[in-house]
């Protein structure tokens, strides 16, 4: 029965998240452009562990008390006093192999941050990188979920909510989804999903304009791409690991 099933719900912006369930949920943070795709990345190539922090100060603070690479970035750019931004070409394997990463964000560290002060049950970080593996966990849970979107400064985005709409279109017979957030999302993605660039460079969205103004085009190319770094990406005692299930 229907009842039976675990929920899924979409909280489209982190000024959503407060309507939602949050302490009985696995809460799945999704920032496409480019925290979670970077960071799946990383921890693909060989990254001990992800050390996700809010503010360029305290990056700075715990690199300084750690060996680790520092890194982040503000709106698009490497952040003042940081060494390394926010481009998953930035970490290869011969790079960040066997390092840990303190990274800061514009909105995905943010939205991680809600979710922990709420309690969530479980915290993964997901993007179309590692697509796969969010679902294959999302339905083993047999958990309720909610596709927690880092959109832009409290701003919907397009990007975000495609990638909700993906795992929603692939797991959705597991779940009880009475959720009209959920119903756009992959509404959406079934109209992007023949070739997701082409989409949002046709809408113009804020951040493909945002990327490509500075010459990124290649990084927002591979973070639309499907399982190039299929690992899962939970949160457990302070740090983004890579964990097998």
């Amino acid at each position: 029965m229907e009842s039976n099933k675990p929920s899924l719900f979409t909280s489209l912006s982190p000024a959503l998240l407060h309507l939602y369930d949050v302490s009985s949920s696995i809460v799945v943070i999704i920032d496409v452009l480019r925290a979670t795709s970077t960071i799946a990345t990383a921890l693909h190539n060989g990254a001990r562990s992800i050390i996700p922090v809010d503010s360029v100060s305290e990056c700075i603070r715990i690199g300084k008390q750690i060996d680790s690479i520092t890194a982040g970035e503000r709106d698009g750019k490497v952040a003042e006093g940081l060494e390394h931004g926010n481009s998953p070409f930035e970490y290869p394997s011969e790079f960040i192999g066997g390092k840990t990463l303190v990274l800061t964000t514009t909105n995905g560290t943010k939205l991680l941050q809600m979710a922990l002060d709420n309690n969530a049950k479980t915290i993964i970080a997901g993007a179309f990188v590692n697509l796969t593996a969010v679902c294959k966990f999302l339905i083993a849970q047999k958990q309720n979920v909610i596709l927690g979107c880092a959109a832009w400064k409290d701003r919907v985005n397009i990007e975000d909510t495609l990638f909700a709409g993906a795992v929603i279109h692939k797991i959705k017979k597991h779940f009880s989804i009475n959720c009209d957030s959920s119903k756009m999302a992959e509404t959406m993605y079934d109209d992007a999903k023949a070739d997701l660039f082409e989409f949002i460079k046709e809408k113009n969205i804020s951040h493909y304009q945002r990327l490509s103004s500075f010459g990124l085009e290649k990084d927002i190319r591979y973070c639309l791409t499907e399982d190039l770094a299929n690992v899962l990406v939970v949160y457990e005692e302070g740090k983004l690991i890579s964990k097998t299930f």
